[in-house]
């Protein structure tokens, strides 16, 4: 008797969507947004969604990358559990195509149709998240969120370049600043998806060093971030829109911060609310702080 051949797996165009990680990628498309829109002098409007559009493909390409290299991690996690792949709603090849096709897409078109350093800066930030921190450092060490930060950083840059074809100070703090946030951001997710983590054989830094320790890095770690986040208007790089927003706003994240690092360790049953607030607010606080640059570029 004939074995019977093997059922294909037939993904739709949702799972495609959701190879790209829509949520992130809102995040990122805005921050390389107001990276452009900071620039000086004014962006032809098709240059300008070129280059968006380019940054949006990469940053999905990325992630698609990402979840066909973690499909087992995923498949572990409640909370990425029901990703396409270890859903079984697509086969992994279909995820690595797709990841490879959209990358290269989109490097080549922000050559050709805007500029070549805007071009290096998105090929460097696609390598970064796949090689360095998702096959590198993600399974290896709880820095992992640290050093990986840095690939969440580059649309800024990449923005402005994309405006000017060069690089200068004011995108290199904007880099700085994402870099910085991205630890106090991620380990107050991982405080209160500590199990997941667990469970999947991560060691983010709530697994391997224990509440007490994150909690103290969150605070820690949110000292440069705060200093960072005022320095464009300190050195005069923008104005009072930019300060005012930025002054209030780090504020409320440091409040909300040391909030966090003051508590003990969680007890059973705990709700994580000082975590989740901080969580959800340091995803706000970054879109303020965007949108008051551009504000201040272009009605201050």
């Amino acid at each position: 008797m004939t074995p019977a051949a093997p059922l294909m797996v037939v993904a739709d165009w949702r799972d495609f969507l959701a190879l790209t990680k829509p949520r992130v990628m809102t995040l990122v498309v805005f921050t390389g947004l107001c990276g452009m829109l900071a620039a000086p002098g004014a962006v032809h409007p098709v240059i300008g969604f070129t280059a968006i559009l380019c940054i949006a493909l990469g940053a999905g390409a990325a992630g698609a990358l990402n979840q066909w290299y973690e499909a087992d991690l995923d498949a572990k996690m409640r909370r990425t559990a029901q990703r396409p792949l270890p859903a079984g709603r697509m086969d992994r090849n279909s995820a690595l195509h797709f990841g490879v096709g959209l990358g290269a897409f989109s490097v080549l078109f922000m050559i050709f149709a805007v500029n070549w350093v805007a071009a290096a800066i998105l090929a460097v930030s696609i390598l970064f998240y796949i090689l360095i921190y998702t096959v590198w450092l993600k399974r290896r060490t709880p820095q992992n969120i640290v050093i990986g930060g840095a690939a969440g950083a580059f649309p800024p840059l990449i923005g402005w370049a994309a405006a000017t074809g060069d690089v200068a100070l004011l995108p290199l703090l904007l880099f700085a600043l994402v870099f910085l946030w991205t630890p106090p951001h991620f380990w107050a997710l991982a405080l209160f998806m500590e199990t997941d983590y667990k469970a999947a054989g991560v060691p983010m830094l709530p697994v391997v060093a224990g509440e007490r320790v994150t909690r103290r890095q969150i605070g820690l770690y949110t000292i440069p971030m705060a200093a960072v986040a005022i320095l464009p208007w300190g050195l005069g790089l923008t104005g009072w829109i930019y300060g005012s927003i930025a002054l209030v706003g780090t504020a409320i994240f440091t409040w909300m911060a040391w909030a966090v690092a003051a508590r003990t360790t969680a007890r059973a049953g705990d709700t994580m609310v000082p975590e989740k607030r901080l969580f959800k607010y340091s995803i706000l606080y970054l879109f303020l702080l965007f949108g008051a640059l551009v504000a201040d570029r272009w009605f201050a």
